[in-house]
């Protein structure tokens, strides 16, 4: 093999690196319901079609580092996709924590539905506003955006530069308070609900300790909770995909 050629298999390696990690942790790629030979095809896919605008910036880089740097290159590449789809990722986990809130909140906390992420079961309220929020990823094309994104973070992160700790530590941090702080703004409704529900019930139960209101209450419980969810579901999804795609677009 001639040195232009295993210069070039190794910089598309590096892409790989960076997109393969990445997609691993990413929504809507990252399920464990996805085999994982498709997630490596895909990745190696969408890592030969991007190469033509990365490998003019990686070969040179490549060509001139030795047989350590390499494996230093290696390294950070795949730190780096860890990196930005752990930041994807977090926007999912809070989801999920707010579809937790929202079935305990409405009483729902122990019908156990399909888990779609994740390998554990979760609430059926929070499985089906996981799988709406990954439906939506595709329907507005952002998986797309998502492929940009990692094409445009060679300019944020260039592979020259390796993996910065500092960097990536405050930058998780942030993401982290902004992903749960949406997560607490979106299911503020249900959290009310709840309180004022568990409240009215508590009361209830103090007045008349010999009848069992728990169980009296608990049909209007879950018809006024399922009623808020029909009015708020949309706005609830609708704040998320906007914070989720402004992360997308702007970082």
């Amino acid at each position: 093999m001639s040195v232009e050629l295993s210069e070039l298999v190794f910089s598309l390696f590096l892409i790989f690196c960076r997109f393969g990690s990445c997609l691993l942790l990413m929504p809507g790629f990252s399920s464990s319901r996805v085999p994982l030979q498709v997630r490596l095809f895909l990745s190696l896919a969408v890592s030969v079609a991007l190469s033509p605008a990365l490998l003019p910036t990686l070969q040179p880089l490549v060509a001139a580092a030795d047989d350590n740097g390499k494996l230093a290159l290696m390294i950070s590449e795949i730190l780096n996709g860890l990196f930005i789809g752990l930041l994807g990722r977090s926007f999912m986990i809070a989801l999920q924590f707010a579809g937790h809130v929202v079935a305990n909140s409405i009483g729902m906390g122990m019908q156990m539905g399909v888990p779609i992420d994740e390998s554990d079961p979760m609430p059926a309220v929070a499985s089906l506003i996981t799988l709406t929020a990954t439906t939506l990823i595709f329907v507005l094309n952002l998986h797309a955006e998502i492929a940009r994104a990692l094409v445009a973070s060679y300019t944020a992160m260039p592979a020259a530069a390796g993996f910065s700790i500092r960097g990536s530590l405050v930058n998780i941090t942030d993401n982290l308070d902004e992903a749960f702080l949406l997560c607490l703004r979106i299911s503020s409704p249900f959290v009310l609900y709840g309180v004022v529900v568990n409240f009215a019930i508590g009361l209830a139960n103090k007045l008349t300790p010999t009848i069992p209101i728990y169980f009296i209450s608990l049909p209007f419980v879950l018809a006024g909770g399922l009623v808020l969810l029909g009015y708020t579901i949309s706005d609830f999804l609708i704040l998320f995909m906007q914070d989720f795609e402004r992360w997308v677009l702007v970082g």
